[in-house]
């Protein structure tokens, strides 16, 4: 028994006796972590190329560690399948075993839900229509999707094997078995041997990226496209295809690959600096960074057709949790129509269809520039020409596509541009090269390869390293200046036009990244206001490091009290600052009778930054804000918390809190934790309260204050989760008077449903679950039809997307029910998972909607 370290968090564990190889945990990249370790290597058996790697899999018990995601199992699976042959048929890898995909139930639920979408992103014809699409267009795009499924959508039960841990040692393989020790500690067994992994990271530690990036100092233009990725989701020294696209500017991403705060922060970029992110498709090497982008300091802008965005939803839910109305409240969602010019602001982006497992745009931009108009073009992911002469058919009921169809393709593809990105990559789902010989744009570039350019593409396309920048309209302002303008304006609200104009006359300064710019212990005589890029807040004694970015203010406290400074700032990044003086920022501060306000609104940031909810990326004007909201109150022993519906609050400065369901205590916390979250994102009647064990100071913010600024609902939402899973207690749902509506038909059909969910879940023969399934349906169905009379007749105004919700449970309620049938393929443990979450979710937060509706009504 083999036991290597990957990277941080990621382990390797192979028993060649028993044909094991497991990957245990998969973050982003872990295919290329793998690749440079040695241990996914080309081979050649029977005179197939392949290659060799993991064939199973095991997750981290946590979803997400330190902010970044821990499970992102679609590619390892998908080198399984594919890169290795174990799914290809004739392919001498393929003996009939499967990849395992171990771990706790939920996280194999999900990580199996995940895969599904990946592959197929929407799996029905009513799933496409619902985004809008004509009838004809949907019929299409599903033969379409037929065709590269091989005819067959295929769930990830019927080509993975699980294995679900729960308290006993579970065999894996071939007397291999595995034990649970603890949170993310296993313990591997084999003939009288064993080896443990521990996939926590400590408190300090991110995963890192596979390939290292050389920094760059990126400026602002008018229109400018910067090349972030040229490389594949197997290309282990590159980023996967993408570009930042920045206007007047503003800076927009084209697909969020893995690692995109590796690569954002190579090129002195913030995530809180980036205005928006046009998708083209739901596959890991475009999508993984996507739910990075939520840890951020506001909404930034989600920008896609209506097709392209609920196939990513349905994904980014399984990941996260968070359905399109939550994913409302992390982004600024835009539509996108396809073929037609749509307006963000002067900037102009045309989507167009483009063939590929899932739904896929490819997408064309243009800016007006003296009388006429710079163009760019981003090709990814399409489909090379061979592959989609071979999918025409004339019999409209078979899979595949019309020659109409492909001549369209084909033409959109070569509309001329001034600068266009295509994919290369070839084989079934990529594009090549040499479908573009005679392509007229002015400039292409090849991407989405990890292969070595040959002689005849180079003579078709260019090239683009990491960082490399085609300016296609110069910038006509200063873009730094005018963000300066902007801090200063957040930070001083009754500062003059002539005030903030003396502070934009200080130095606008380029910092080197690793470079400190004051150090621990000194005094300094000036400040700088970060434009762009990251600084490290550091202080090794206390075990303190932070990060700044654009908008906050360095060096701040030692100008106003004139004290050794408390920390270290260094660059993490290329960075750009204006250096102001600190005698023009204390007479400025005197002068407006601000220094008392100054100095407690840093202490409020101070202490904000050490709390589990505002340790993340918050620029200081964002922390200044919230910190000028904030109130202090004291709280004795015994007494309660009071959140209010409208939502506060609550960070602990010191003391000891007890957070209850009921009359049980489920959690205790202390300084630096929170309480509150229910009240800012749940529906009443509320179930959790606080009480106070021991006396404690408190400092409160308004909940509506924190809408705004995705990381911390974020954070706020995940402990919602958690403290909620905290109420379940036993294998199945006990019925308790937090999940009481307060009126009584709703209330016992409530009860009959724990009831039926609970007979399914302890049932002792196999053979009696179709028989309660259908019983379950049968009295959800008559159940919703009860509810939705009540909505009617009362008008509930928010009835139709409540119906739409119903309709879909219905419908997946039937599909398990359907799945029992096929010979054991489906897990009866994936079964419960759904119907313990769904009821949970359906009695505590769904229902919770119309209820106060109903009680004015007078039902009780």
């Amino acid at each position: 028994m083999d036991t290597r370290k990957i990277t941080d968090g990621v382990y390797w564990v192979e028993i060649p006796e028993a044909n094991l190889y497991i990957l245990c945990g998969c973050p982003a990249d872990s295919v290329k972590h793998m690749s440079k370790r040695g241990l996914i290597v080309p081979k050649e058996k029977n005179g197939v190329q392949y290659e060799t790697g993991p064939n199973a899999i095991l997750l981290s018990d946590v979803s997400i560690q330190n902010g970044r995601f821990s499970n992102l199992a679609e590619f390892p699976v998908l080198q399984m399948f594919y890169r290795q042959g174990m799914i290809l048929p004739g392919h001498p890898n393929n003996t009939g075993i499967r990849p395992l995909l171990i771990g706790l139930e939920d996280q194999v639920y999900a990580q199996s839900l995940y895969i599904y979408r990946g592959n197929y992103g929407l799996t029905s014809i009513q799933e496409i229509l619902d985004t809008g699409v004509s009838t004809a267009q949907a019929n299409e795009f599903m033969r379409l999707k037929m065709k590269f499924a091989f005819d067959k959508i295929q769930k990830t039960e019927e080509l993975i094997d699980f294995r679900i841990i729960e308290k006993d040692a579970v065999e894996l393989r071939e007397g291999v078995f595995i034990h649970r020790k603890g949170v993310n500690v296993y313990e591997f067994l084999y003939n009288n041997s064993s080896t443990t992994v521990d996939l926590n990271l400590s408190p300090d530690m991110e995963y890192p990226s596979a390939y290292h990036l050389d920094s760059h100092c990126i400026g602002r233009d008018d229109f400018s496209i910067i090349h972030t990725g040229e490389g594949d989701g197997w290309d282990e020294n590159h980023p996967c295809m993408a570009s930042i696209l920045t206007f007047k500017g503003k800076m927009y991403l084209i697909d969020a690959g893995p690692n995109i705060t590796h690569s954002l922060t190579a090129l002195g970029i913030s995530v809180n600096e980036i205005e928006g992110v046009f998708h083209t498709h739901a596959h890991d090497d475009h999508f993984a960074g996507l739910p990075t982008l939520i840890r951020s300091d506001h909404r930034i802008k989600y920008l896609a057709t209506p097709l392209v965005k609920s196939s990513v939803l349905k994904k980014f839910e399984v990941l996260t949790g968070i359905n399109e109305r939550r994913f409302k409240n992390y982004f600024q969602i835009q539509d996108l129509e396809f073929d037609k010019w749509n307006h963000i602001g002067e900037l102009e982006v045309k989507p167009v269809f483009s063939p590929h497992p899932v739904e896929t745009s490819i997408l064309y931009f243009r800016a007006p520039f003296e009388g006429t108009y710079k163009t760019y073009a981003h090709l990814a992911d399409i489909a090379s020409f061979a592959v989609l002469e071979g999918m025409v058919t004339d019999n409209p009921q078979k899979s595949g596509i019309t020659r109409k169809f492909v001549n369209n393709v084909k033409k959109r593809y070569h509309d001329p541009v001034d600068l266009k990105k295509i994919d290369i990559g070839g084989g079934y789902i990529h594009g090549m090269a040499q479908d573009f010989v005679k392509d007229r744009s002015t400039k292409l570039i090849l991407a989405h390869t990890s292969m070595e350019l040959t002689d005849e593409q180079k003579e078709i396309g260019s090239s683009a390293s990491f960082g490399m920048e085609d300016v296609l309209i110069p910038a006509s302002d200063d873009y730094f200046m005018k963000s300066a303008k902007h801090y200063l304006g957040s930070y001083f609200l009754d500062a003059s036009r002539d005030e903030i104009e003396s502070f934009l006359k200080c130095p606008l300064v380029v910092l080197n990244g690793g470079s400190i710019i004051i150090k621990r212990g000194t005094r300094n005589k000036e400040l700088y206001l970060v434009l762009s890029g990251l600084v490290e807040v550091i202080d090794s004694k206390n075990q303190i490091h932070n990060t700044f970015c654009a908008g906050s203010l360095v060096g701040e406290w030692c100008v106003l009290t004139e004290e050794p400074c408390r920390y270290t700032y260094r660059t993490k990044s290329y960075v750009r600052a204006l250096r102001i003086p600190q005698k023009l920022y204390l007479d400025f501060i005197k002068k407006k009778k601000l220094y008392e306000t100054a100095i407690e609104v840093h202490e409020k940031r101070r202490f904000l930054r050490g709390t589990k909810v505002f340790g993340d990326i918050i620029s200081c004007y964002v922390e200044n804000w919230i910190a000028q909201v904030m109130t202090d109150y004291a709280y004795k022993k015994g007494e309660y918390l009071d959140a209010d519906d409208q939502g506060r609050l609550f960070l602990v400065e010191s003391g000891e809190v007890e957070i209850m369901a009921k009359d049980r205590i489920i959690e205790t916390i202390t300084a630096g934790d929170f309480y509150g979250e229910e009240r800012i994102y749940g529906n009443p009647p509320y179930i959790l309260s606080a009480r106070v064990a021991k006396n404690s100071k408190m400092k409160i913010i308004p909940g509506n204050v924190l809408k705004g600024v995705p990381v911390v609902q974020l954070t706020l939402l995940e402990r919602l989760k958690k403290r909620m899973n905290l109420i379940k207690t036993g294998p199945g749902i006990e019925w308790g008077d937090e999940f009481s509506m307060k009126i009584k038909e709703l209330d016992e059909q409530h009860k009959a449903l724990f009831q039926l969910v609970n007979e399914f879940i302890t049932a002792p023969q196999k053979q009696e679950l179709k028989k309660i399934a259908m019983n379950i349906i049968n009295h959800t169905k008559r159940h919703f039809e009860y509810e939705e009379g009540l909505m009617q007749k009362y008008r509930y105004p928010d009835f139709q997307t409540h119906k739409k919700e119903h309709e879909k449970l219905l419908r997946e309620l039937k599909t398990y029910h359907g799945r029992l049938n096929d010979s054991g393929k489906i897990l009866i443990s994936e079964i419960i998972h759904f119907l313990k979450s769904w009821l949970v979710k359906h009695t505590l937060t769904v229902d919770r909607k119309y209820i106060n509706l109903f009680h004015s009504k007078g039902l009780s």
